[in-house]
This record gives structure tokens, sequence and C-alpha cells, in this order.
């Protein structure tokens, strides 16, 4: 099992915009010393995710907020376009527009508040 780490300036934050944007439901969460959440697991459906907190000692950081990533997570659901609406009320910026795409899905590309990088995509006919 592979379990993405997102990591964040405000945890809290992306937490919540997770909630709004994915309906994400909150599995555990960890405080820091200063009494902030500093990590949690989430999941959509059956996909887990884990949001941190950045911490001096680790180099992870939280990305540029220019829309370039490195990584890109990968989101399969039911209706993209309602999700990318969602995820804009949230507090999101689009990349791209969902969009019928050739292999089949229709995907389209959301950025967080936090920099994170979102496919949003349903599965085509031709890939179920």
């Amino acid at each position: 099992m592979i379990i993405p780490m997102l990591t964040c300036t405000d945890t809290a934050a992306e937490i919540e915009f997770c909630k709004r944007a994915f309906e994400a439901t909150v599995l555990s969460e960890r405080l820091w010393t200063d009494g902030k959440i500093i990590h949690a697991t989430l999941a959509v459906g059956e996909s887990l995710f884990m949001v941190h907190g950045e911490i001096s000692h680790l180099a992870s950081r939280e990305p540029q907020s220019d829309g370039s990533s490195g990584v890109v997570i990968y989101l399969y659901l039911s209706d993209p376009d309602s999700t990318m609406e969602a995820a804009v009320q949230a507090g999101a910026s689009v990349i791209l527009p969902a969009e019928d795409a050739p292999w089949g899905d229709r995907v389209g590309r959301i950025m967080d508040p936090s920099g994170h990088v979102w496919n949003i995509a349903r599965r085509g006919l031709a890939n179920t």
C-alpha cells in the first residue's frame, strides 16, 4: 500500500479543505507541542492520504503556489465536475477544467490552497 503524505504550513486548513472539497473523513489526528494538529490520516472512499505540518528538522516543505509540482495526486470519483466545483468553493484554483480525455477518462486539475496539485477524474467506460 502506498499512502501519500502532503506537507502543509497550516495542517488544520488543509484538513478542512479536503473535508469540504472531497468529503474526506479524518481517521486520526496528532497534536504538536503547541497544541496544533501536526499530522492527520484522511480517507476519501477507500483511498488514504496523510496531511503533515512542516517541522524544522525535516526537509519536507509545502509546495510552491505556482502550480508546479513534482507530485500530482490523482483522485478518481464518480463526478469530477461537481467535485472540482466544491474544491473551488473550498479555495482551490483550476489549473485545467474537467474534460473528456483521449484515453476515456474525464479529468481536470486543481491546486489546493496549500499548493498541492490534484487531478480529479472519473474512469471512462473503456477503463473500467
